[in-house]
């Protein structure tokens, strides 16, 4: 009997399910104490609005806290002020309060905003999908290969991951990317276009075929 190796690759682009941006709260003083309780009010402020999202926002993560002294470049170890940021991670589902809701966060005194960063969930179908599609390539590369020898397939060997053939798991990449905060009503509005996800999947087999009919 002769092998055939062959890699299935397939490629899906598919609409996002998941949007993350990333704000930063920040408040400075030349007391610390006043900082640490600026920066607290904030933070708080900022947790309660994102509550009246409700189900929107799928889930809200701490990514940093970081409080530091400034200090004077002429005077040595001098301190002239104290510094503190929030960082918080939000996860939004609902694309249709998206806008609003950055742009309502960005609004705030002391705060940035980053994103939104698309993306697709873990287990959507589509990876399986796309895994599938990898299959089916290989089998199909792996019959061209034996029909332009006058071969005929026999039957599967191995089916591996990229990289742990015998001889790179099926990989997937998906693209990318003050005081209290209440809504203004001159809050404009802002339409975001989400970035469709390319998702790729590939795919390692070796088949057995007849003789060639060379």
């Amino acid at each position: 009997m002769t092998t055939v190796a062959v890699r299935g690759e397939a490629v899906r682009e598919v609409d996002p399910e998941l949007a993350e941006f990333t704000v930063v709260v920040s408040a400075r003083d030349r007391d610390r104490d006043a900082t640490l309780a600026r920066l607290r009010e904030r933070s708080e402020a900022f947790r309660q609005f994102l509550e009246r999202f409700g189900e929107a926002v799928e889930k809200r993560e701490t990514s940093g806290l970081h409080v530091y002294p400034e200090s004077s470049g002429k005077r040595g170890e001098r301190i002239t002020a104290y510094h503190g940021s929030v960082s918080t991670t939000v996860t939004v589902r609902d694309f249709a309060a998206l806008g609003e809701l950055m742009l309502a966060v960005a609004g705030q005194e002391q705060t940035e905003v980053r994103g939104p960063f698309w993306s697709v969930r873990p287990d959507s179908p589509v990876h399986r999908e796309a895994r599938r599609a990898a299959v089916r390539d290989a089998i199909a590369r792996a019959r061209e290969y034996a029909e332009a020898l006058g071969s005929e397939l026999v039957e599967l060997v191995e089916l591996a991951d990229p990289g742990l053939s015998r001889a790179e798991g099926i990989q997937t990449f998906a693209g990318g990317y003050g005081g209290g905060m209440m809504k203004s009503q001159s809050t404009p509005e802002l339409q975001l276009d989400p970035r469709r996800q390319r998702i790729s999947a590939a795919v390692e087999a070796r088949f057995t075929m007849t003789a060639p009919a060379l």
